[in-house]
């Protein structure tokens, strides 16, 4: 493939919904598609250019696949970040309630463009739902909310605090994130009631929630795609808690290579 004049890698990141507030005064009225600054910020540092990828609303289903093509052709990496559920009935169950219903628009988008990219060959990383999602695109399934569906689990989200929820985390002895990270234990942000159940063929487990022995980080046997549960763009401003770069610094590397 012909590299393009420019030396930075584009590293594409799939929109989040910011919904809007109809009692809200000025543009918070209305819905924003884009990404957390922590996660832009985390691209730039890597040395890269982060480029946010809003998914269409409404469109054909066919529509909808062409745009995400396009997409993934016009990038070097991606990032799948945090957000709404990913909809039960990809993984074969039915909501079990009205809100864990997931987004469809959002889902197409992302599947097209994760099935993409990954055929490309060029890195992907998923976060929160990215790694939910990843999991879902190699066949495998979720826990709706791991509060009803898995016995023994550990409150995994607290949105009160938010980016302050955390818990340990522990990593694969010689796998790709315990050597990126130069450990094999840390602290993470967790921000999640999705989880992984059964984990997807062609996909390796990378980490585990030290409290309840859920699946937090997974890679791909072949070609490097990986999903972390946690949010490493959330974890700048806490030096207790995993390093935020590697991860981002890998994609980069990868993706330049």
């Amino acid at each position: 493939m012909t590299r393009r004049p420019e030396t930075a890698v584009r590293v594409g990141i799939t929109a989040r919904l910011a919904r809007g507030d109809a009692h809200a005064l000025g543009a918070r009225r209305k819905d924003l598609l884009g990404a957390e600054s922590g996660l832009v910020n985390s691209v730039c540092e890597a040395g890269a250019l982060p480029l946010v990828l809003p998914w269409p609303r409404g469109l054909d289903a066919a529509v909808a696949r062409h745009r995400a093509h396009a997409a993934a052709d016009a990038i070097d990496a991606l990032i799948v970040q945090g957000g709404a559920d990913v909809a039960p009935e990809l993984f074969g169950e039915k909501p079990l309630r009205p809100e864990w219903a997931g987004d469809a628009d959002r889902d197409r988008y992302e599947i097209a463009l994760v099935e993409r990219v990954l055929a490309q060959g060029k890195p992907v990383l998923g976060i929160c739902r990215g790694c939910q999602l990843l999991n879902v695109v190699f066949g495998g399934s979720l826990h709706q909310d791991l509060s009803l569906q898995r016995e023994g689990s550990i409150v995994h989200s607290n949105p009160v605090v938010y980016e302050a929820h955390t818990h340990a985390v522990r990593l694969a002895s010689g796998g790709l994130v315990a050597t990126l990270h130069g450990r094999e234990r840390g602290d993470v942000a967790s921000a999640h009631h999705q989880g992984i159940a059964r984990l997807g063929a062609g996909l390796v487990a990378e980490a585990w929630c030290v409290d309840d022995d859920l699946i937090e980080a997974v890679r791909t046997d072949a070609g490097w795609a990986v999903g972390v549960q946690w949010h490493p763009e959330l974890h700048a401003d806490d030096a207790a808690l995993l390093d935020r770069l590697p991860l981002f610094a890998a994609l980069v590397a990868r993706a330049a290579a």
